[in-house]
């Protein structure tokens, strides 16, 4: 197994270009590489093909998880393969896991919502999410993040499919159907590999022992698994309708528009106005403030206090729950500057049992400003390992390896990010940023024009894609998007963007500075990367690096040159 699994990591790091091939083709690759044989074979073309189209290739000899994953990719039958390329490479990097943390770890999938009204979507998903929570608190045990379990909505229910994509052993699939004020819940904890029922369970309650229904569902589960669910002591049965508030604000939560997030702040205060001793909605509103600097481009300075009032509420009611302080870290750090508070914010964060993805990325975020930026790419991993469909953070994985250097590795979770989608800007634009700093510039600009479609008003796709146009001699159509950057929320990295590119420094300053003063959290991201190494050797910087409490000199081992068309 041990020979196999090198070969494995050998397959996993060829370049994108094979990542994205033919499914079918990848796999008679697979078979001939572990076999040292073909997978069909025949005297002429002809019977080659002859063999292809009505044969099975002999079997493996090599662990029968291989076996499975190289007949799927031969099946003949389109329908019954993978259906992309990241299905396959999940596969292929579970198969190098070992056994035992393979058996320990689940996906929660969207509970089926058999209620009359589909508007009651938002509950079944609550309930799925409420155990996903609390799955969180059983030691040792792997838990897929909400994004991810919840992408397979709405197809077909493939339990060895979804189990092979998201890296896990075993899926919890269940419904609720509400009536009046009675609730149905079923629940199946299916092991993957074979497909049997560890467990299943039938709830008829009332609506208000829903709560009850959650611990019994995540003990039942811990049990099954031979596990220990950590129970908190103080943890609140909150009021019915304040737990509804709270799922519907989570619920819009989940869109990146700014009238969802509206709705979803407006569910939160509903959720405490109705039980003022729940902390989960004051937590989901400090999230909310943070998120909110970077979705409607609200200041830093404005939600800051608003975010630590929350969040201090919160820890308040429930001390127990110490993944708030992810929070306040990020406060600290985005618009305080205060990095010893930032430090021990955070470490209070890491300390927790369920250490949610968005605390990685936060935790990220404050190494970038002293050049550690191999700490902050391992932070945004284990982010990834969490959330492993989630586009947007292998997005931010890429532009962290970036800055790190480490633009082949980016280049490689670019391509498994398109696997999932091309809809988000993050990948397209760290693919730009990677291809940039390699001198191709033909091929960022075409990623940069995609980032800027996908998202034209977030202006680091804009500021970036006029950089580039300028330095291919296309001035009128760059002027062009900068006073188009004007209209965006947030202008004002975009623009210091464009200059540092431009390596105008005397403009690039002015508009640092305004990053500083507004609290821009990409001001200190940026402070030590390859992007602000001119403006770091100008006269201009001293004065910034004093304004975000950082060393005016550059941090070792951080000079890396973007190459020049």
């Amino acid at each position: 197994m041990d020979d196999a699994r090198r070969t494995l990591k050998q397959l996993l790091s060829l370049p994108g270009s094979a990542a994205r091939s033919d499914v079918f083709s990848f796999g008679a690759v697979l078979y001939e590489v572990l076999s040292g044989r073909r997978a069909f074979r025949g005297d002429t073309p002809i019977a080659t093909i002859t063999a292809v189209i009505n044969e099975r290739p002999p079997a493996l000899e090599a662990p029968a998880v291989l076996g499975r994953i190289v007949s799927r990719c031969l099946a003949k039958q389109p329908g019954d393969r993978f259906q992309t390329m990241a299905e396959v490479r999940a596969a292929l990097e579970q198969a190098t896991v070992s056994p035992a943390a393979q058996r320990s770890s689940i996906a929660v999938l969207p509970f089926a919502n058999m209620s009359r009204d589909p508007d009651y979507e938002y509950f079944s998903d609550g309930l799925a999410e409420e155990i996903i929570n609390l799955l969180a608190h059983v030691a040792d045990l792997k838990v897929t993040a909400r994004t991810s379990s919840f992408a397979f909505r709405g197809k077909e229910q493939d339990i060895r499919r979804i189990a092979e994509t998201l890296g896990v052993a075993n899926v919890l699939e269940g419904s609720v159907r509400r009536s009046g004020n009675r609730i149905r819940v079923t629940a199946q904890l299916i092991n993957a590999e074979d497909g049997y029922h560890l467990w299943s369970e039938r709830y008829d309650r009332e609506l208000t022992d829903i709560f009850a229904i959650q611990d019994d569902i995540a003990q039942a589960i811990a049990g099954a698994l031979q596990l220990k669910l950590i129970s908190n002591p103080a943890r609140h049965s909150p009021a019915f309708p304040a737990y509804e508030a709270l799922l519907k604000a989570r619920h819009h939560a989940r869109t990146y528009l700014p009238e969802a997030h509206a709705r979803a702040e407006e569910y939160c205060r509903q959720a405490i106005a109705l039980d003022p001793k729940y902390a989960a909605p004051h937590a989901l509103l400090g999230f909310l403030y943070l998120m909110s600097t970077t979705h409607t481009g609200r200041p830093m300075p404005e939600v800051a206090p608003l975010i630590r009032n929350e969040v201090r509420r919160a820890l308040e009611l429930d001390p127990f729950d110490t993944d708030p302080h992810y929070l306040l870290g990020a406060v600290a750090a985005a618009n305080d500057y205060n990095w010893p508070e930032a430090a021990r914010e955070f470490e209070l964060a890491m300390a927790s049992s369920s250490v949610p993805a968005e605390a990685h990325w936060a935790y990220a975020l404050c190494f970038q400003p002293f050049g550690r930026f191999e700490e902050s790419a391992a932070e945004m991993r284990r982010a990834v390992e969490k959330d492993p469909l989630s586009v947007i953070w292998r997005g931010v994985l890429m532009a962290h390896l970036v800055l790190g250097g480490k633009y082949e590795q980016a280049l490689k979770e670019g391509f498994k990010a398109l696997d999932i989608s091309e809809s988000e800007i993050h990948p397209h634009l760290a693919f730009a940023e990677t291809y940039l700093a390699l001198g191709r510039v033909d091929e960022a600009l075409a990623s940069a024009e995609r980032a800027h479609r996908n998202l034209p008003q977030q202006s680091m796709g804009t500021g970036f894609l006029a950089a580039l146009l300028v330095r291919l001699g296309e001035k009128d159509r760059a002027d062009a998007l900068l006073r188009e950057m004007g209209a965006s929320p947030t202008p004002i990295w975009g623009r210091a963007w464009y200059h540092l590119l431009c390596s105008e420094l005397e403009a690039a300053a002015e508009w640092y500075e305004k990053m500083i003063e507004a609290r821009e959290v990409f001001a200190p991201v940026y402070a030590n990367s390859l992007y602000t190494e001119e403006l770091r050797g100008s006269p201009y910087w001293s004065r910034l690096a004093r304004m975000m409490n950082l060393a005016e000199s550059p941090a070792p081992g951080t000079r890396h040159h973007i190459r020049r068309a």
